[in-house]
């Protein structure tokens, strides 16, 4: 901690990245891996669920349901209390919620029971999601604050590539309660990690007062703000297609193209990786062509991918045509996503934890509903999944065509 020094008004001067302690990186990345996590890794026991509550096919889906709508609420509100109380406490505070939610998760005897838990989990949850970007944002800006916030992405995209294959391997050995057991365990970790290391990285006098009245109007201030609102909406709409994405596969590749569970887990976990890989080739393409251009060129690639895939959709042509496109459209996201974030938050130093809640709750909310629509369109076919993807790059390069004429640097 002292190696940074950031408490107290030290906390409030960004630094660059070279001056940035190896471990912090990961350990926000660690942090936020919560979230995926606790989404992602119980996915494959919703049959096993559903069979021990005696309940029928699809009744897990409400568990899912209410934890995104609680991520999406939960954001607000961790947001304006790391403003209020700065970052490490919230944090801290909002860990030892999503154990006990947990916990409560794998001692539940009911659905409705399960889906009350999920809830809290997810608003203690949230605090995990909103304050390490809140952090990047403190301590760094401009180029810096991009190439950190890939490497978050670098520490966070494994999450969602181990976690179904985990939660797949846990329900081999034993039952779906020891998912969430070791999901408790994972927050006793992040926990004691962020006790002993995580700085507070907000000084004293930059603590916001926390009025409800004043939340709202701050939370007002930032989504009018021109720049905040054009970049929240790229990273909502990029999270609209990653959610149609995340809703569609299963369905596409097991049921259209006959994948097995371990083929579809093998091309789940490939596409996720040339998402991290690509989030670390951000670096080098904003040194060359700064944040801006970033932006207006890999808006404008995902939107040609997501074009081209909804016409191979169509066509009905074989996997590995379809597959390559999906994948590196993917990939474009994965420079997209940081690059955004950095754009979004740049103007709003004083209160970064709020600004953080509003574009996770975006993100979410907007995101989230992707995964109920492709689920209504569902038709056997790739179509209704390649349409919401090309929807969410048609909206996205809107939202960058819309952004104020500045240089992000």
């Amino acid at each position: 901690m002292s190696e940074l020094r950031l408490r107290g008004a030290a906390a409030a001067r960004p630094v660059d990245i070279f001056g940035i302690p190896p471990f912090l990186p990961i350990l926000l990345g660690f942090l936020q891996a919560v979230g995926p996590i606790s989404t992602d890794m119980y996915l494959p026991a919703f049959p096993a669920i559903e069979a021990s509550f005696h309940t029928p096919p699809g009744s897990a889906q409400i568990t899912l349901a209410v934890w995104l709508v609680g991520l999406a609420l939960g954001q607000l509100v961790q947001g304006a209390l790391s403003d209020r109380f700065g970052r490490r406490g919230p944090l801290l505070i909002g860990t030892v919620i999503y154990i006990a939610g947990t916990i409560g998760c794998a001692t539940c005897g009911s659905i409705p029971q399960m889906a009350a838990w999920r809830v809290l989990t997810a608003l203690g949850a949230s605090a995990s999601m909103v304050i390490p970007r809140a952090i990047v944002r403190d301590i760094t800006h401009g180029h810096a604050s991009a190439r950190l916030m890939s490497q978050l992405i670098l520490v966070l995209g494994a999450a969602p590539i181990l976690a179904p294959s985990l939660g797949g391997l846990v329900l081999r050995w034993a039952n779906w309660r020891d998912i969430f057991w070791i999901n408790a365990a994972y927050g006793v970790i992040a926990l004691l990690a962020a006790f002993i290391k995580l700085p507070d990285t907000l000084a004293l006098a930059d603590h916001v007062p926390f009025h409800p009245v004043s939340m709202l109007r701050r939370y007002a201030h930032v989504l009018t703000e021109r720049s905040f609102a054009t970049h929240g909406l790229m990273i909502a709409f990029y999270a609209f297609g990653v959610f149609a994405y995340l809703g569609g596969a299963p369905t596409i590749f097991i049921d259209h193209y006959r994948f097995s569970p371990s083929q579809f887990a093998l091309v789940f976990g490939g596409i996720a990786a040339g998402y991290i890989l690509a989030s670390q080739l951000n670096m080098q393409v904003v040194r060359r062509l700064g944040l801006d251009d970033t932006l207006r060129l890999t808006s404008t690639l995902y939107l040609c991918g997501a074009a081209l895939l909804l016409a191979l959709a169509v066509m009905d042509v074989p996997v590995a045509a379809f597959g390559l496109v999906l994948a590196a459209t993917h990939c474009f996201n994965g420079i997209l996503a940081p690059t955004a974030t950095v754009g979004a938050l740049r103007h709003h130093a004083s209160h970064a934890g709020s600004a953080s809640a509003v574009l996770g709750t975006m993100q979410f909310g907007i995101g989230s509903t992707a995964g109920f629509i492709v689920g209504w369109l569902t038709d056997g076919t790739a179509v209704p999944m390649a349409a919401l993807i090309l929807f969410a790059g048609v909206a996205a390069k809107t939202c960058d065509l819309l952004r104020p004429p500045e240089r992000i640097g």
